[in-house]
């Protein structure tokens, strides 16, 4: 059946071990090989999986869809390294858990970021660091999920927070900060505060983001969670201003640590470049680690 699926729906790709916690059989697929690990995930194919880091989130996600039949404000899309003879456990534990979702692509071994675009999403969520560079250089959307702490929340808003710099923004500015220094960083956005920042990879998820919000504003609320403070904020509020990208909350926090004011706003996730916000994040809430723009210069192979 040619269905013609990709509208204005905010679409998410996720891998299987963001979604579902695939931590033992990966262990055997690494200590035993992979005819070992087929023959584990068949034995066990009717054993459900158990919730994996990116799982609470999905969820809220899948029930922006409820009262509104005929029709999804949001897709999950499931991409896996599993073959589909080992990916059958995975349906069989989203069908056990409740999840509405359809479509995946099953890639024995090989990398999924191909069919990221192919699939129109607007987000990929991967525990695989190569697939996650490979999407982001090929101008995705994507994050490496990192263990965390991710606490079911009680209320039924998607809470996302993003920080600014290499993730919504360009990296332009950072990379003066770490050439240059603070002083030449503070002076560089003061003299162009009303020059907007250029868009960096999450520009297009925000905007997706935004769409559903303009339908009802109560389902999703976003948070700006960045390291800037007076007088480098004027650049950022200017420059989603121009972009007419609104952003519910503002955390301009001057280097303070971000765990403790993401715990506070109850984020579902967060997404930063720095390895350090990323570890002080994680301990509160789910968290995807960007690795894009000059802080991730040295870890690119």
């Amino acid at each position: 059946m040619l269905t013609h699926a990709f509208t204005d729906k905010l679409i998410i790709a996720i891998s299987s071990r963001a979604l579902f916690d695939l931590d033992e059989c990966h262990g055997v697929y690494e200590q035993a090989g992979v005819d070992a690990y087929t023959l584990y995930q068949i034995e066990h194919e009717d054993t459900p999986l158990e919730p994996g880091v990116a799982f609470p989130l999905v969820r809220k996600l899948l029930l922006l869809n409820q009262g509104i039949p005929n029709r999804q404000r949001v897709e999950v899309i499931l991409l896996s390294r599993n073959s589909a003879d080992t990916g059958l456990r995975i349906f069989n534990s989203i069908r056990h858990h409740g999840l509405d979702i359809t479509r995946a692509a099953f890639t024995r071994g090989e990398s999924t970021t191909p069919y990221v675009g192919s699939f129109g999403a607007h987000l990929f969520l991967s525990a695989n660091s190569d697939d996650v560079r490979d999407a982001l250089a090929s101008g995705q959307a994507a994050a490496f999920l990192l263990p965390s702490v991710a606490p079911e929340s009680a209320r039924d808003q998607v809470r996302i927070a993003f920080d600014g710099d290499a993730v919504i923004f360009s990296d332009e500015s950072e990379t003066i900060f770490r050439t240059n220094g603070l002083e030449a960083f503070v002076r560089n956005e003061t003299e162009s505060a009303r020059t907007p920042l250029a868009g960096g990879p999450f520009v297009a998820f925000l905007s997706a983001l935004q769409r559903i919000q303009q339908e009802d504003s109560a389902l999703i609320r976003t948070a700006l969670v960045t390291a800037r403070g007076a007088p480098a904020h004027e650049r950022v509020v200017r420059t989603l201003r121009a972009w007419n990208i609104r952003i519910d909350e503002a955390f301009f926090l001057g280097g303070l640590e971000k765990g403790p004011f993401l715990k506070a706003f109850g984020a579902d996730i967060f997404f930063d470049d720095q390895q350090t916000h990323c570890d002080s994040a994680r301990q509160h809430v789910a968290t995807g680690h960007v690795p894009h723009g000059v802080a991730n210069a040295r870890l690119t192979p």
